[in-house]
Formats: C-alpha cells, sequence, structure tokens
C-alpha cells in the first residue's frame, strides 16, 4: 500500500457544524467547501455528485453563479419537479457574490428545500459572502463543511499525493513517492494528474523506475538529482546531472529553490537529536525527510553547510537577475556543496 499520510490535529473552528474531508464529504442540505485549494474543492463537489447519484440516477444537476445571479434562481433550482427527482445545486463564485444572491441564500437557510442539496463554493479570496458564511456556521439549514486549505509545505504535498494512492489501494514505495511528488513540487493540479495516471496506467506496484520513465524529465526531479550527488561529495556527476538537466530545458531559478530547500532541511535537522517522528512533527517534515537529511549531514561541519547555505543565496540572486551568467551561477553553486570548499575562480 501506499506510505499512510500523516495525520494532523484539525485546525480549530468556530464552527458548529460537521467539518468533513473532502475526500469522503457526505450530502446535506448545504454543503460549504471553502478555502483556496481548487484540486480537492472540485474532488468534494464530485463526491457529493457521485453519492447522490449512486442513491438516484435521475438527480438533476444545476449549475449557478452567485457573482451572475439572477433573482429567484435559488429557489427554482431547489424546488421540487413534477416527478420529485433529488437536485444537486452547485454554487460557484460566492466569494464574490451578488446581492441579490447573498439575500436569497440567507433567506434560504431558513426552510432549506426537502431532496435538495446546495453545494456553497466559496475561495476565502475574500470577505464577500462572511454573513453568509457565519449563518451556515452556526448550523442554519443544517449544513456540513468541507475545508480545502491551501496545500504548500512539503510534507503537506506529501501526504496529499500518498492519500491519492491509498484511496486507490496502490502500492508505491516511499522513494518513487518522494520523487514523485519533487517533479510536480509548484502544482498540485499537476501531481493529482500524475498520481491519476500512474495508478491508471501501472497494473503493479509502483517504483522509482517506474516515475523515473514517465516523469524524468521534469526540472523538479533533476533538481533533487543534483542537489543528492552535489551534497554527497560526488562531484562529478553532479556536474554531469547539472548539465544534463539544463540541456532538457531546466530553469536555473526553481533548480535553485530544490537545492536550497535541501539544504535548509539539512540545517534545520543539524544538532538535533530527538527521534525522527518527534522532531519531524515539530518542525513540521516527515519522518524519511529527517532521516534523508541526517543521512545528508555526515561529512558536514556547522561551517560547510553554513557556506553551502550563502551560496545557495547569492545563486538564488544571481539567476533572478542579479547576474547575467546563471549557468556559471549553478555550476559555483555545485562546485561550493560537492567540494564543501570556497570556490577558487
Amino acid at each position: 500500500m501506499a506510505p499512510t499520510p500523516r495525520r494532523t490535529a484539525p485546525a480549530k473552528s468556530r464552527s458548529a457544524i460537521p467539518q468533513l474531508s473532502w475526500r469522503d464529504p457526505q450530502p446535506a442540505p448545504i454543503v460549504l467547501v471553502s478555502g483556496p485549494e481548487e484540486v480537492c474543492a472540485e474532488r468534494a463537489t464530485a463526491a457529493v455528485r457521485d453519492f447522490l447519484r449512486a442513491e438516484d440516477p435521475s438527480l438533476e444537476v444545476t449549475d449557478v453563479r452567485a457573482d451572475d445571479y439572477s433573482q429567484g434562481t435559488l429557489l427554482a433550482v431547489t424546488s421540487p419537479s413534477l416527478f420529485g427527482e433529488p437536485r444537486l445545486v452547485r454554487v460557484s463564485g460566492v466569494e464574490k457574490c451578488s446581492d441579490a444572491f447573498l439575500a436569497e441564500a440567507l433567506s434560504y437557510l431558513a426552510a432549506p428545500q426537502d431532496g435538495a442539496t446546495v453545494v456553497l463554493r466559496h475561495t476565502g479570496a475574500s470577505v464577500r459572502g462572511k454573513k453568509l458564511l457565519d449563518a451556515i456556521r452556526a448550523g442554519e439549514g443544517g449544513g456540513v463543511e468541507v475545508p480545502c486549505p491551501a496545500v504548500k509545505r512539503d510534507g503537506d504535498r506529501f501526504d496529499f499525493a500518498a492519500g491519492e494512492f491509498q484511496a486507490a489501494k496502490k502500492r508505491i514505495t516511499p522513494t518513487a513517492l518522494r520523487a514523485l511528488v519533487s517533479a510536480f513540487a509548484d502544482d498540485l493540479t499537476e501531481l493529482a494528474a500524475a498520481c491519476q495516471q500512474l495508478i491508471a496506467d501501472v497494473p503493479g506496484d509502483i517504483t522509482d523506475q517506474i516515475v523515473e520513465r514517465y516523469y524524468g524529465g521534469r526540472v523538479e526531479t533533476s533538481a533533487f538529482t543534483v542537489a543528492d550527488t552535489a551534497i554527497a561529495g560526488r562531484y562529478g556527476e553532479a556536474l554531469i546531472a547539472l548539465r544534463h538537466a539544463l540541456a532538457s530545458g531546466a530553469d536555473p531559478v526553481p533548480m535553485v529553490a530544490a537545492i536550497a530547500s535541501k539544504l535548509r532541511t539539512m540545517a534545520r535537522v543539524a544538532g538535533q537529536r530527538e527521534h525522527s517522528a518527534a522532531l519531524a512533527a515539530r518542525l513540521g517534515l516527515k519522518d524519511w525527510q529527517v532521516d534523508r537529511a541526517r543521512r545528508d549531514l555526515q561529512g558536514w561541519s556547522e561551517a560547510t553547510l553554513g557556506m553551502a547555505i550563502q551560496a545557495a543565496a547569492r545563486a538564488d540572486a544571481e539567476v533572478k537577475g542579479a547576474s547575467r551568467d546563471s549557468v556559471f551561477a549553478l555550476e559555483r553553486l555545485v562546485t561550493v556543496i560537492a567540494t564543501r570548499a570556497p570556490f577558487a575562480s
């Protein structure tokens, strides 16, 4: 099976209504899908639709825009039809809703229609609609909330991908999962699509070789390959990997970012004697990230690690415009890391 996603305590909420996972939402008269992570929100809304359709294939589905709303629409699309089919109404753009929608939605909470499920999507991009959200969270309308917070940290992306494979009952090795997450470090939508492609295409277990075959050309994967070989002190291999990545069209900016990320993790772990699980929980990392950083630290000192981090900061500025030769900046960074010595021009 895929590695088990890290369990974290739910964020404290003032909401009086049930808080449901976006992977397993349940229908209710009102379903508030909140938060900025669109991939998770789309999954939650689709899961509610599939749940209702499995109960009754005659489900009527209607889409409504809260920002381009015609008066009376909400009541019209939730009212029972002649044959009494169940209704699902998906409302987008609640964070920029019109006054007309806001007034009618607040009225609707007082008397939701039987057989109707209204999914309200609010990204949190503005405070528009706050009165409606507060009413739902206070329990008006008998609703539930499906939070979709932003997935930003490496550990959160790892958990997301692990959850994809776990939900599909598909086994992926931890190193393959790490490589996959690294390959799509900046785009959760693409990471989700990559997970689903591997789940659909690969009949057996997913290994490092399979991930490399599918996504080995991704910039982030190449960057971590360069970082790993340089940190291990394999100077020649690191330069070859760097030149291969650049020849494949790699952008120097995310490459430096990936290298700097590994160095920062090493610095955070250095000198800590806690058990991996406890340290990982405190630092917001995965157990394997702590274990890997500890292995990477072999042969490094506080002075050489500090020098490498300073070199990464200089390279970051140079590849973002402070120098005309971003390739030279990258090669100098790799040289400093791999040799653990100041760059000799």
